[in-house]
């Protein structure tokens, strides 16, 4: 697990360098869009924020999902140990 955090660090750090490094103002263009964006590092982090959104959420709704599953598996699992323990007393 800490090797995961000191990597999500390192990548962090990186990219603060990177954009930081990079602070000339600059023109981004998309389709028939052109806008004048303050600065290179802006347009790099927000891209690294917007990506991390784009990958995260359909993440983190599937682990809601299975979350639901495994708390509906739980109360089967506990209703049925449930019903097994009195036709075990009386057996």
């Amino acid at each position: 697990m800490q090797v995961k955090w000191v990597f999500v660090a390192l990548l962090a750090s990186a990219l603060t360098v990177f954009a930081l490094q990079n602070s000339a103002s600059t023109q981004i263009r998309f389709l028939f869009w052109t806008v004048e964006a303050a600065s290179l590092a802006f347009v790099i982090l927000l891209s690294a924020a917007v990506g991390i959104v784009l990958v995260g959420l359909p993440l983190w709704l599937d682990r809601w999902r299975l979350r639901g599953h495994v708390r509906t598996l739980e109360s089967r699992l506990a209703a049925a140990e449930a019903a097994r323990r009195p036709a075990q007393e009386s057996g």
